[in-house]
């Protein structure tokens, strides 16, 4: 582990929120419809996912209870412009199908779950991975977890705070054991790496207008 990893990371937070500023991410009017975006926009950029969203709300089907009873070949209709769509549609229905076996339905109900135990059962949802089920606890449930996506990956191996062969689970326990344990930071935190990996972390990276080139080990920078 780097040297005040701590300090660092938190040094990096308050570049990005300068740059950035308060991003209000996950965008959605509801937990259900976060949720929604959060297995829609896996594999694919948000504008598509946003579009499927919008074709849902179109039906008037953005609800537990309409998804739930929808034809599985009607919601991979509506949710095309996400990519993938019969195995999109396929992975929300296995969602719900566990919605409503385990709670009824009620999403309030399924957020009283023990955090820890909530995130395994999420797991073992098919096609629910560790950044879906993180996602849907942190941007829906507002439970203090942090998400890391291949961004998050990409960033801090190219800034010496991570060798880049680190498995998820392990990305996860550094942020968390040097961050502040606070729901509101995380979900800062996550959406300010989603935007330096789309706008400047990429794999031709443009580090010289990155917010964090000040933090690059010297022979990078």
């Amino acid at each position: 582990m780097p040297k005040n990893a701590a300090k660092t990371l938190m040094a990096m937070h308050r570049r990005m929120y300068e740059h950035f500023g308060p991003l209000h991410w996950w965008p959605g009017d509801t937990p259900f419809e976060i949720i929604v975006g959060a297995i829609l926009t896996q594999n694919t950029a948000w504008t598509n996912a946003k579009k499927a969203i919008a074709n849902i709300k179109n039906a008037g089907a953005l609800s537990a209870e309409a998804l739930h009873k929808m034809q599985p070949a009607r919601l991979a209709a509506l949710i095309k412009p996400s990519g993938y769509f019969n195995i999109k549609a396929k992975r929300l229905k296995s969602f719900l199908d566990f919605l409503f076996r385990q709670y009824g339905g009620s999403l309030r109900r399924m957020f009283r779950e023990k955090p820890g135990a909530l995130r395994e059962k999420l797991l073992a949802v098919n096609g629910v991975g560790p950044e879906t089920a993180d996602s849907i606890l942190l941007y829906a449930g507002n439970i203090t977890t942090f998400v890391v996506d291949a961004y998050t990956k990409r960033i801090f191996s190219r800034h010496g705070m991570l060798t880049g062969k680190e498995k998820y689970d392990e990305v996860k326990k550094f942020f968390e054991a040097n961050l502040p344990r606070k729901t509101q930071l995380y979900n800062e935190y996550h959406a300010q790496i989603v935007n330096v990996g789309k706008l400047f972390c990429r794999r031709a990276p443009r580090c010289a207008e990155c917010p964090l080139r000040p933090f690059l080990p010297k022979k990078s920078a």
